[in-house]
């Protein structure tokens, strides 16, 4: 059986997913963690099928029968991304409904302006500190900083509490011995910051989530800082970090001052489509015995929403690139009633985020031969470890 982290962790998750293909059809048998196995949903239309039909594959953790059964120990390190929370993820119907209001609301309320211009001054002040080296690494430095503090400045956070949480969520994220500690830092920071915001509210998204009529208390108001801020995070690192891949190894790219003919829109595009920020997605449960793709699934069985798989799908993508620029009918955010409530300003943050590291740094160049870049581990994200560059120092940096 082939682990799920495969598809991760391999410099060709395509050929994972060929080979998958080849054996299973469009719906396979993984391995999540020793002994613990799980259907990978990799055909388009099957994706949606789970994705939308919520009456028969459930958000509910709590059905899952390998943990019911005693399978997956309580201690598991895939807990934190798969056990049942009292929060949006983990609810269906109404109940789904209620708690993601709060959520949309709290997208719309975000002023894109002022995001651009705040995450545009983070970026600069991020590479004023490594301008007059010459050299950086554009995830650890850049990329995976960004998003938490343009997130950390939207619910109240201060700089030091985000650097925090990043360390927190990079052990959520990898599912490993650490990934309970990490839930468990997280959501002690973020509760920290909401009791002080009931003493002392502010124009943030804490204040506004303690003030929302949908949320019952404090529990569920943390629940859903913990979604909205988890989600945002490790999804948005990857998209900055694998544009930049993109932008500085294809020669279609190779950045605009150097004569590559495709832009920053088009390398957004094509990562949502090739590398999206989810490579796998958890999880869905079926309440009954059903069949998909050919595979008899069983009641209580997990199915893994293989968005990268589903993307590559031969009946659906080409792999053609000049006929399916601007194409964005990926599944990159999911679909159906837990589709990703923020595509918009993520976008906004990684545009940003690439545009201006180009502009200030327009001879930024890769410090390693491409093949030698390997992803951070996780059964569920391919954000690269470390993306080493050089470029012309700066002397005293410059934003």
């Amino acid at each position: 059986m082939i682990p799920l982290s495969a598809t991760t962790t391999c410099q060709d998750p395509h050929a994972v997913f060929r080979r998958l293909r080849r054996e299973w059809g469009e719906v396979a048998w993984v391995e999540l963690e020793p002994g613990v196995g799980a259907w990978l949903v990799m055909g388009y239309h099957e994706l949606l099928t789970i994705a939308r039909q919520e009456k028969l594959y459930s958000r509910d953790a709590r059905n899952w029968r390998l943990f019911q059964e005693g399978v997956v120990p309580p201690d598991s390190g895939l807990g934190p991304m798969m056990f049942w929370r009292p929060n949006v993820i983990g609810a269906d119907g109404a109940e789904h409904r209620r708690l993601r209001r709060p959520l949309d609301d709290g997208v719309g309320a975000i002023d894109q302006r002022r995001m651009r211009k705040s995450v545009e001054s983070m970026c600069g002040q991020l590479i004023a500190r490594f301008a007059e080296r010459g050299s950086a690494d554009l995830v650890a430095e850049y990329a995976a900083v960004i998003p938490m503090l343009a997130i950390a400045d939207l619910f109240g956070l201060d700089v030091e509490q985000g650097h925090e949480l990043l360390a927190a969520l990079r052990a959520l994220f990898g599912s490993a011995e650490d990934s309970q500690e990490g839930n468990r830092r997280f959501e002690e920071i973020l509760g920290g910051v909401m009791h002080a915001r009931k003493s002392l509210p502010a124009d943030d998204l804490t204040t506004r989530f303690l003030a929302h009529p949908d949320l019952n208390g404090d529990a569920e108001v943390l629940q859903s800082m913990v979604v909205m801020i988890s989600a945002a995070q490790e999804t948005t690192t990857t998209w900055i970090s694998q544009t930049l891949r993109l932008m500085l190894t294809d020669p279609r790219f190779a950045g605009r001052l150097r004569g590559g003919r495709l832009g920053v829109d088009d390398a957004l595009d094509e990562v949502l489509w090739r590398d999206p920020p989810m490579t796998n997605m958890p999880a869905r449960y079926a309440l009954r015995d059903t069949e998909l793709g050919g595979q008899r699934i069983r009641r209580g069985d997990a199915l893994i929403l293989g968005l990268s798989a589903a993307n590559a799908d031969p009946r659906v993508h080409t792999g053609d690139q000049t006929i399916e620029l601007g194409n964005r009918a990926h599944l990159a955010w999911s679909a159906g009633p837990h589709v990703c409530p923020a595509p918009v300003p993520a976008r906004l943050i990684t545009r940003t985020a690439v545009e201006t590291a180009l502009h200030l740094l327009p001879d930024v160049r890769l410090a390693v031969v491409a093949g030698e870049l390997t992803p951070h581990p996780s059964p569920w994200t391919r954000c690269p470890a470390s993306l080493p560059v050089h470029f012309s120092a700066t002397p005293g940096g410059r934003s």
